[in-house]
């Protein structure tokens, strides 16, 4: 693969993101119901408004209407935005130093660069999660913290929190991201070199990036997902006074947890709407990313 600038990555990768949020937020939406539905009961002891992909989608668009599926849009462009910033930027300056190019290093490179993205994003991540939570009485899951907006949430959170508040749930939110993230990177590019060594398609077409991000995906949702319903969990959970939670004590108590109340299936809550969210975003994000760098490359060979 051709470098360009690490700040080239930056931009490229935060729109490439971006763009993809735009299309798979509403199944953000339908997937964080579903994985705080039923928190810490055993199965079949609870109400479940949301079952399934369609009838989830569904229930959602009765009871928030069509834009309900949109909610925490904005909150999800910003994590995106300053998540993958950091994370394209700092994954290309791995490859520029040739870390990428020692064993195991894509998945290193991966994991740091995830970890630090994450940190960083985690409190756009937290209003996100809260905003597309809330909903009406009747079909409320988990904790109801009755945002307004994503500045009004921000605001709130730093008056009764402090600042430390914004980073409730980075804990669960840093691995996530790292196994992540981890997966992506290393297995997007040797699935997109896989599929072009094959030659199934011409090498400079944008369905072998499309093929690429199909087998990336795969292994980005095997792994994540159980970091993903814990991080769900812990963003949501309400706080007592001194801002600590009072469902969780951190990601380790959060999966025991839910293992022991709501059994090991449990850790994989939403699973098919993992894939579905996952799946499309890893694609498009990793195919956007690849075209624009395409472009980028070649404005860098015109110039020179």
């Amino acid at each position: 693969m051709e470098t360009v600038p690490p700040a080239v990555d930056l931009v490229l990768g935060a729109s490439a993101c971006c763009l993809a949020c735009v299309f798979t937020n509403p199944l953000e939406v339908v997937k964080t119901r579903l994985q705080l539905q039923g928190e810490l009961q055993a199965r079949g002891t609870y109400p479940r408004p949301y079952r399934g992909f369609v009838g989830s989608v569904a229930a959602v668009a009765r009871a928030d209407g069509l834009w309900g599926l949109q909610k925490g849009l904005a909150a999800g462009l910003l994590y995106q935005g300053l998540m993958n910033s950091v994370r394209f930027y700092c994954y290309s300056l791995a490859c520029q130093a040739g870390l990428t190019q020692q064993p195991g290093g894509t998945l290193v490179a991966g994991a740091v660069a995830g970890a630090l993205g994450a940190f960083v994003g985690s409190p756009a991540y937290l209003v996100k999660t809260q905003l597309q939570a809330q909903t009406m009485a009747a079909m409320a899951v988990g904790h109801q913290h009755h945002h307004q907006s994503v500045l009004g949430a921000l605001e709130t959170i730093w008056q009764q929190q402090g600042p430390s508040g914004l980073w409730r749930g980075v804990g669960g939110a840093v691995p996530r991201v790292m196994v992540g993230s981890a997966a992506q990177l290393a297995t997007f590019t040797s699935a997109k070199a896989w599929v072009q060594e094959r030659q199934w398609l011409p090498e400079d077409s944008w369905l072998v990036a499309l093929a690429g991000g199909m087998i990336s995906s795969v292994a980005v949702v095997a792994v994540m997902t159980p970091f993903d319903v814990a991080s769900t969990r812990l963003y949501n959970q309400p706080v007592d006074g001194a801002g600590r939670g009072q469902l969780y004590g951190g990601l380790a108590d959060c999966l025991v947890k839910i293992w022991r109340q709501e059994g090991p299936l449990a850790l994989y809550k939403g699973l098919g709407l993992a894939y579905l969210r996952l799946g499309p975003h890893t694609i498009l994000s990793m195919l956007f990313w690849d075209e624009l760098r395409k472009l980028a490359v070649r404005a860098q060979h015109q110039r020179t």
